[in-house]
């Protein structure tokens, strides 16, 4: 329900990593499903126009229910993992909602958009079965890149951008994944500027961990730098703790600190990460 009757502490506590406390009810909004639903798959010669892409279809207010990128590598080890045959290629995953005659007008809308910045046709998945086996892919993506190197672990970090920015800051990370010979395909609810890099790394070498550690601190500034935030969506935890310092500042810290110390005063809850 609509409220603006003090401070939001849903949101407080929602995005407090399980420092401040912990939930013990909930109460959901349901809403009703779409009349009817499309999803597609989208090719691109790079990421930068895939990106691209995405912006532009946010300019345009097309009502895009769900927009997914995969670079080429992760479009590749999705395509293999899960026997797709995807093209190794950056590729968007598109899904459109809304009542059948709006979805023709939609579906032709994003062709056109796509069409200019040099995507590849699109074949449209309307029946059940088909739009889950595509999506099942997708959400099958951290298997996807761990089998890219067996026996090898993984360790997933992200950022947010502003969407005008978010063009150059996927490209300038896909330039240092690959300066830093780094396995680390790139995926992203690119609609609201998150995107994540899973790293693919053998543990026992110190090197190439270190190499992931040095890769994850110049994302989160890179990140920073365009205006945007050193996590969108995996949180602080103990890794970002010198990046949350750099993006709120020692006022922003100690504001948070006070937080914490009111409503955890023993420091019970989560000890030692986020701040």
């Amino acid at each position: 329900r609509k409220r603006a009757a003090g401070y939001d502490l849903t949101s407080l506590f929602v995005g407090s990593e399980g420092t401040l406390g912990f939930l013990t009810q909930a109460t959901l909004r349901l809403h009703p499903l779409p009349e009817a639903t499309a999803v597609t798959i989208a090719s691109f010669p790079g990421v930068g126009a895939a990106v691209a892409c995405t912006v532009q279809v946010l300019q345009a207010a097309v009502p895009v229910a769900r927009i997914e990128f995969l670079d080429e590598v992760m479009a590749d080890a999705c395509g293999r993992f899960s026997r797709m045959g995807l093209p190794v290629a950056a590729t968007l995953l598109l899904e459109l909602h809304g009542s059948r005659r709006s979805l023709a007008e939609q579906q032709q809308q994003m062709e056109e958009i796509v069409r200019q910045n040099g995507g590849s046709s699109l074949a449209w998945a309307e029946g059940l079965e088909e739009r889950e086996q595509l999506w099942s892919m997708r959400h099958n993506a951290w298997y996807a890149a761990l089998a890219l190197r067996p026996g090898c672990q993984g360790y997933s970090t992200d950022v947010c951008v502003p969407i005008s920015r978010l063009p150059d800051v996927v490209v300038e990370t896909k330039q240092d994944l690959q300066a830093s010979s780094l396995t680390g395909p790139m995926v992203g609810h690119v609609g609201d500027g998150n995107f994540h890099c899973i790293l693919v790394f053998n543990s026992q070498d110190p090197e190439e961990a270190q190499r992931i550690h040095a890769f994850t601190q110049r994302l989160g500034r890179r990140a920073l730098a365009a205006g945007g935030t050193c996590t969108g969506e995996h949180g602080v935890g103990l890794g970002k703790r010198a990046l949350l310092q750099e993006e709120l500042g020692q006022e922003g810290l100690d504001t948070l600190r006070s937080i914490k110390a009111a409503l955890d005063p023993h420091n019970l809850m989560n000890p030692g990460k986020v701040l």
